[in-house]
């Protein structure tokens, strides 16, 4: 006889009433489980003290901390009472060269992840570069993973490959996660940064303990690069610098004692956005006339409707600028995002690289499957051990909720271009980069804030046409350059450079032409010299 599921029920029923009737075997058996189920309760919680108990020693001169079951060197200084960095030295992705991982530690609330490389080539010359990448809410170990880092990341997030065209080629680099929770970065409690100016001291800060603790480092040219997003964090941060290596040179009494001075040499920003008035309104100029259009006739009914949204946008964003607060920048930040960029996303591309298609269901919501692929590879247990992360985080590339944040203050609205002035007055060289597939910050807006600048170079800038850009390499082409400043000797106190081929992440679609860039611009010889005139200007041994 065949029963149905519903024939069976009453069965199970029965049959549950009788094992619920405990025999006294049952009860014993049933206490031993209660004892057993408390000793491993008490267990876990011991190894839960095990993780939260601090230990701290000092050995050779130098203390040290044990937590999370993790052991790092501990670096403080008298200047900052609520600072200090907890670092270990791991041996992943370039086990050749020195590295160094770990936070700053905020007060008790905040915490900074940082990775720390030097240069493969002469280290004790080579320039020291800080990256950052934008979002706001990426991490910047998708920089240094995805694009210029010693090592990329391969096999769907199960391994790393050696990138032979990284910057530490020529740099000594740092990539810092900032703000709070992007990436390792984590917060202790609902602690959160919403605005771009908070996190500029913390940099600071940061510069300074890592400068002492590592003195080799603190003779060297310093230099700022950032990305995307990182146009509105790399002024800030380079003005804090700036200002407090004033007070130092004056010996300003709330400084204390053994604080370094941070060689701050320049600003380098790549497909950033830094003065959103300028470069939101040229979104119909890229997306219709550029050098990679999204429609296809410049005088078609959607680069209509897009010129017609653009005299709104500059209007609400003259507002921002104007008052400087959330009530007039956020809905400058909504209407020009919505009604500029949300009708280039509906074409299905990818906005970060518009000769590409995005299918956000296999590529992810940013449009790259690599993204995924270092979330796997930074949640493995080990590689959280080697770099002392706390194995509990788990790592994001970008935070949603950071980048809403930041969103809801109008923090992307403003304007940070007016920070650059005095830093470029002062001798701080600036370098604008941007990919020319891109549409997220694209190239037309970046060049023409730079020609818009104010500083001593404006007219010289204003007067120089598109020069070719030849890679030492392979002499190629590689972009156009505009550049003031230097009388042609030099690098150039303001330049622009139009990357060619290549989308938002100029060192993942270009890595050849990237590291030439970036090595010349460390370099402070021009861009502009073919192979035969730069030979014996290179230093750090040259390429």
């Amino acid at each position: 006889m065949r029963l149905s599921t519903t024939s069976l029920l009453p069965l199970l029923a029965v049959a549950t009433a009788i094992l619920a009737v405990p025999t006294n075997d049952q009860v014993l058996l049933n206490e031993l489980g209660t004892v057993a189920n408390e000793w491993q309760h008490a267990a876990k919680d011991i190894l839960r003290e095990g993780e939260r108990r601090v230990t701290k020693w000092v050995d050779g001169g130098r203390e040290f901390v044990q937590q999370h079951g993790l052991t790092y060197e501990l670096v403080s200084h008298p200047a900052f009472s609520e600072h200090h960095l907890r670092m270990t030295q791991p041996s992943l992705c370039d086990p050749a060269v020195k590295q160094v991982s770990g936070y700053l530690d905020i007060a008790d609330d905040k915490h900074l992840f940082f990775w720390f490389f030097e240069a493969r080539h002469n280290p004790k010359e080579a320039p020291l570069v800080l990256w950052l990448n934008g979002g706001p809410g990426c991490s910047s170990t998708t920089g240094l993973l995805f694009e210029l880092g010693p090592c990329r990341i391969a096999e769907d997030g199960k391994n790393v490959t050696y990138h032979p065209h990284s910057w530490t080629e020529s740099a000594n680099v740092i990539f810092l996660d900032q703000p709070v929770n992007v990436g390792y970065s984590y917060a202790d409690g609902d602690t959160s940064v919403n605005t771009t100016p908070v996190a500029a001291e913390d940099v600071w800060a940061f510069l300074e303990l890592f400068l002492t603790r590592f003195p080799q480092y603190a003779k060297l040219p310093f230099h700022i690069a950032a990305e995307s997003y990182g146009g509105m964090y790399a002024p800030n941060i380079a003005s804090v610098v700036h200002h407090k290596n004033l007070g130092l040179a004056k010996n300003v009494p709330e400084f204390a004692p053994g604080l370094v001075h941070i060689n701050l040499e320049s600003i380098m920003i790549g497909n950033g956005i830094t003065d959103p008035l300028v470069q939101m309104p040229s979104v119909p100029d890229a997306a219709c006339e550029g050098e990679f259009p999204v429609f296809d006739d410049p005088e078609g009914p959607q680069c209509q409707a897009l010129r017609s949204k653009a005299p709104t946008c500059q209007r609400l964003m003259k507002s921002c600028y104007t008052f400087d607060n959330k009530f007039t920048c956020v809905p400058a930040l909504l209407y020009c995002n919505s009604q500029l960029m949300g009708p280039v996303m509906q074409t299905g591309r990818n906005v970060y690289d518009v000769r590409r298609s995005c299918d956000r269901s296999k590529d992810g919501d940013l449009c790259y499957k690599e993204l995924q692929w270092i979330e796997t590879w930074m949640n493995l247990p080990e590689t959280k051990r080697s770099l002392g992360v706390n194995p509990s985080i788990d790592f994001q590339s970008c935070n949603m909720q950071v980048n809403q944040n930041f969103a809801l203050q109008g923090d992307g609205a403003r304007n940070r271009a007016k920070l650059l002035p005095e830093l470029v007055e002062s001798g701080i060289r600036l370098l604008i980069y941007a990919g020319d597939a891109d549409m997220a910050c694209n190239y037309i807006g970046n060049e023409r804030w730079v020609e818009q600048l104010e500083n001593k170079f404006h007219e010289e800038f204003a007067k120089t046409s598109k020069q070719p850009w030849t890679t030492l390499d392979k002499g190629e082409v590689a972009g156009w350059v505009r550049s003031a400043g230097g009388d042609g000797f030099t690098a150039g106190n303001v330049t622009y450079v139009q990357v060619h081929a290549a989308g938002h992440m100029v060192p993942f679609d270009q890595p050849e032409a990237s590291l030439d860039l970036i090595s010349r611009w460390l370099a402070d010889v021009p861009l502009t010299l073919n192979v035969s005139e730069l030979a014996g200007r290179m230093p750090f041994g040259g390429w």
